[in-house]
């Protein structure tokens, strides 16, 4: 009997672990090829591994509730001889050992499982709780960092996790006095602790006591990850919000004109979302300080053009799927684009990939009636549009013959920007030209 190496995968850009919420399968199940075999969830999506081949599970090497990096094996599959395995580290010391000890292929394979309990232990705990990725013990070992050192940095991740930007930030911190930061920490004054964004003490929550007939709802797991990215976002960014009223009689006209048309020959409806997404995707390529991100003092200006566009759940949480390449498709397809997200996001049909490489998000405020708001910026993008709802108001325009009052279809624009790197007149300019090319709008326009 061969053994398959389950392995946790890739579940898309930026996604370095995931936590497994629930086994679906037990040592000793039969599998056939493509089974689910796990539950797992990252901070961004939920998911299903299926077995790539078929066979007996005969190991699972992490809890449920672990938190296991990308690449690692999560669970040994013993299949026919014929069938295809996955590679192992060593496989000719491997077969040494075998040969050599004449013992049977399952204990090698305990030893296996007992080493990786032991990585994933050593990744998981030092002297405190706190996670650390391969990538940043391998940045910290490269470094000279030690543990005690390690877990004085102070993180910006979930749970207070050190992400790689914590630790370069801290480095530089470091290298500019050519002392250890363990032993800065040890012989700086508190005060000149407290100066430094890396040793500064969160701030304390409010303590808050429940009162007679008050009832407790606990935060489903969703709903704590956007907590604490909400939370992140915020110390991370300073946030800066611009508005400006924007005249959409044109769109509206035009698309009371068009939607039952479009909607039986491309059986698809025609919301005014696409029309936004094709014109933020439009400003975008002209002002690319928008479409970026801040790496510590660098700015990385993407090259791709990714929309999100936030949608509520139907438990009542938030999640953004992404419209790829949203520059480069016409209204057809950024409409067909925005229905198929939605409703697999209504289904809770949404894969990894469709929700991960975003460089820009377009939040709909006016769902629910709000005139405007402050969106907070998804990290790690640098700024976010707010749309409001679409109101008839009484409004001056300038005609040849003077001014005249009209009623129009009026509307709020709001763009949230990290001020680190979109300054008032970036973000200024980027709402001006959306106005332009929203009122521009031609209600002539064939689709």
């Amino acid at each position: 009997m061969a053994k398959f190496e389950v392995i946790m995968p890739k579940l898309g850009e930026s996604i370095i672990e995931a936590t497994i919420t629930k086994w679906l399968k037990n040592p000793g199940d039969t599998i056939e090829e493509d089974d689910p075999i796990v539950e797992i969830a990252t901070d961004k999506v939920d998911s299903e591994i299926p077995s790539p081949v078929e066979g007996k599970l005969v190991k699972v090497l992490f809890n449920e509730g672990d938190v296991v990096p990308v690449g690692k094996v999560i669970a040994l599959i013993e299949t026919e001889p014929g069938q295809e395995t996955a590679d192992t580290e060593e496989p000719q010391e491997n077969s040494k050992a075998e040969n050599s000890t004449n013992e049977p292929h399952k204990n090698i394979q305990d030893e296996d499982v007992k080493e990786a309990n032991a990585e994933n232990h050593e990744a998981v705990e030092s002297n405190s709780d706190r996670f650390y990725s391969p990538l940043v013990k391998n940045i910290a070992k490269t470094e000279g960092i030690g543990q005690t050192e390690l877990d004085k940095v102070a993180g910006s991740g979930k749970d207070g996790r050190v992400t790689k930007e914590d630790l370069m930030a801290y480095l530089k911190t470091r290298d500019k006095s050519g002392t250890p930061a363990s032993e800065k920490v040890a012989s700086a004054p508190a005060q000149e602790k407290a100066a430094s964004p890396q040793s500064a003490p969160k701030p304390a929550a409010p303590q808050v006591s429940a009162g007679t007939g008050d009832e407790i709802v606990e935060m489903d797991r969703m709903r704590k990850l956007i907590a604490d990215h909400m939370v992140m976002s915020v110390q991370v960014s300073p946030h800066v919000t611009s508005y400006i009223e924007v005249d959409v009689t044109n769109i509206v006209k035009w698309r009371d004109r068009i939607k039952n048309d479009f909607q039986k020959r491309e059986k698809e409806k025609i919301t005014f979302t696409p029309i936004f997404v094709e014109a933020a995707a439009q400003v975008l390529k002209e002002y690319p300080g928008v479409n970026a991100s801040v790496d510590g003092y660098k700015v990385i200006l993407r090259k791709n053009i990714n929309i999100g566009m936030a949608a509520a759940l139907p438990n009542g949480n938030l999640i953004v799927p992404v419209i790829k390449n949203a520059d480069q498709k016409n209204l057809t397809g950024l409409a067909k684009d925005v229905n198929s997200l939605a409703n697999k996001a209504r289904s809770n049909k949404l894969e990894p990939d469709d929700i991960s490489g975003g460089t820009f998000t377009i939040t709909n405020l006016g769902t629910f009636g709000s005139i405007t708001g402050s969106p907070i910026i998804n990290q790690p993008q640098v700024a976010i549009l707010g749309i409001g709802v679409i109101k008839k108001k009484p409004v001056v325009l300038e005609t040849a013959e003077g001014d005249v009052i009209a009623i129009r279809h009026m509307m709020i624009l709001s763009l949230s920007y990290d001020h680190r790197t979109v300054d008032g007149a970036l973000g200024g300019m980027y709402l001006q030209r959306m106005q332009q090319l929203l009122e521009s709008f031609d209600p002539n326009r064939v689709i």
